[in-house]
């Protein structure tokens, strides 16, 4: 086996509605293909993607439809601010 073998892909998806959730929740995680799958679909729909590969692998050990701890605040809420700062540009580049 080689030392520096690459890892197979881990892809979660977050989703947060503030008027139903506390706080966001895990709507798909997968590895390898499953991983992949996700990651397609996100595209294919225009969903942000932001890598963060310790952070993916402490939110792919939750359930699906398990909202993140309180400890995890803090990393998903500057994803979060990523994912509103890419919309507000989109937004901004689609009136001008």
């Amino acid at each position: 086996m080689k030392k520096n073998a690459e890892q197979p892909p881990v892809a979660v998806a977050l989703e947060y509605d503030r008027e139903r959730d506390a706080a966001p929740r895990v709507t798909a995680r997968g590895k390898g293909s499953a991983a992949e799958k996700i990651i397609g679909l996100a595209k294919k729909h225009g969903v942000p993607i932001k890598e963060d590969p310790e952070l993916v692998q402490i939110l792919s050990r939750l359930d699906i439809d398990e909202q993140i701890p309180a400890e995890l605040y803090r990393a998903v809420a500057e994803i979060l601010s990523f994912v509103y700062s890419l919309n507000e540009r989109y937004r901004g580049a689609r009136e001008g």
